[in-house]
């Protein structure tokens, strides 16, 4: 029923949004045969479209709309040059799928629960257990999918709750919290973290494993001390009782050797991911390999294996990506830059300009899909470092990080919907506790973004 009504609503969006571009064309904006000006204006909607409804939509209504043939939206293939994309989205698909059976290696054998488990024991207090869930959940979700890490540990938390008398409410959220944070650590800790590598790439700018590591890492720490110092008192008191989380699941039965392989294979990728130059294999080839190895060991069954790819995540990826390119090709993606540097006069200083990209990302991604909001926003900040002429690591990086700074809503992020019955929450319980993150995370770009990767070289 409840998939049925989810249905229904998106096919409801996506019909009044038809509704507009017709209403467009009416007026005008999009008069057939569709020049390239009037292609950028009908990118703009589109890309609405994408944030509300979801890329794949998006997509759609690009070959509705003449932006993107059937074909090519479906291909990856670019309808304005007849060229596939230079940001090759067949490899980074291939990469979320490999690392997609990789990190659920690590989930299935319990290795991922036990790491969890026995981190969080050594804490001795409520505050110090704070501090031992961000650290654990951080550095794993910078290697492993952020949603999965936080549905593995929440029953563990929750039962360490239960029995030693905290409160959920004063834990799940740091949790899901650190979750975001720590995706900022590497290249594969977001989808959206792709796109920004993807778009650097295409300028001919090299990136590495740990591009995001320098303003990641101080935001993760920096995150910890804040609740374990000050952020401590904004989180729920938890006096109301929450839903009853599912039982943690018994890994019991799973020899000690699963859990080894499964380890070190983990590490053993991320490793050649880091050294991905050196040795010469391409960071997704690693983390097939990597796959393939614990099917054929039989870490993990190919049953498992395949149920492990998230079918939606890798839609949403791929449709992000061609809605990327959307933007950029029909060069609504300057439109807006120029809209912006007008806005500002003349020789905008490049502070403000990340100050208000920064705050643009952060203000929609707390509402709209954290890889649609990216997708939309990377093409923006390119253009904008272009136009002025500046580097563009720190404007895209600044993009992607703000993207993930979806804190202060129950439905910024999947995690954050995790837990809401969980930990009793309500809206306000996020603003309260989210907004000084997002002002943390803020600061830190700001401070650290213009002297890592200075705007002019």
């Amino acid at each position: 029923m409840k998939t049925t009504s989810t249905s229904v609503q998106r096919l409801t969006k996506l019909a009044l949004l038809l509704a507009i571009e017709l209403a467009m064309r009416a007026i005008g904006l999009g008069a057939v045969p569709v020049g390239p000006l009037n292609m950028s204006f009908l990118t703009l909607p589109i890309a609405i479209a994408a944030m509300l409804c979801g890329p794949v939509e998006g997509m759609v209504l690009g070959a509705v709309f003449g932006i993107l043939s059937l074909t090519d939206a479906i291909s990856g293939r670019s309808f304005m040059t007849g060229t596939f994309f230079n940001i090759s989205p067949v490899h980074t698909v291939i990469l979320c799928v490999g690392m997609f059976v990789v990190g659920q290696a690590l989930f299935e054998t319990g290795m991922a629960n036990k790491i969890g488990g026995i981190v969080t024991h050594f804490a001795k207090s409520e505050r110090s257990l704070i501090v031992a869930i961000m650290v654990i959940v951080g550095l794993m979700s910078g290697v492993l999918s952020n949603t999965g890490t936080a549905a593995v540990l929440i029953p563990v938390v929750c039962g360490i709750a239960d029995e030693s008398g905290y409160s959920r409410s004063r834990l799940l959220m740091p949790l899901v919290f650190a979750a975001a944070l720590g995706g900022n650590l590497s290249i594969i800790g977001a989808p959206g973290n792709l796109m920004g590598v993807n778009a650097l790439q295409e300028m001919g700018i090299a990136t590495s494993f740990f591009m995001y590591a320098p303003v990641g890492v101080p935001m993760l720490v920096l995150g910890i001390v804040f609740y374990a110092v000050i952020g401590y008192k904004l989180l729920p008191d938890g006096t109301h009782g929450g839903e009853a989380p599912e039982a943690p699941k018994d890994y019991s039965g799973v020899p000690a050797w699963k859990q080894i392989v499964s380890l070190v294979v983990l590490v053993v990728v991320i490793l050649a991911m880091i050294f991905e130059k050196k040795i010469g294999i391409k960071i997704q080839v690693s983390a097939c390999i990597g796959a393939i190895v614990l099917v054929l060991t039989g870490v993990i069954s190919e049953k498992e294996a395949l149920k492990s790819i998230d079918l939606k995540v890798v839609l949403l990826f791929g449709g992000s990506l061609a809605l990327a390119k959307a933007l950029e090709t029909t060069g609504a993606g300057s439109i807006i830059a120029d809209a912006i540097v007008g806005a500002l006069g003349s020789n905008p200083n490049p502070m403000v300009l990340l100050v208000v990209i920064f705050a643009v990302g952060c203000a929609l991604t707390n509402f709209m899909s954290n890889t649609a909001t990216t997708a939309l926003m990377v093409p923006i900040a390119t253009s904008l470092a272009e136009s002025l002429g500046a580097d563009p690591r720190s404007m895209i990086i600044a993009t992607v990080i703000a993207c993930s700074c979806a804190y202060a809503t129950p439905i910024g992020m999947p995690a954050n919907t995790m837990v809401v019955g969980l930990g009793g929450y309500k809206f306000k319980d996020y603003v309260k506790a989210g907004l000084p993150l997002i002002a943390v995370s803020f600061v830190v770009c700001i401070v650290l973004l213009p002297i890592l990767f200075p705007f002019y070289g």
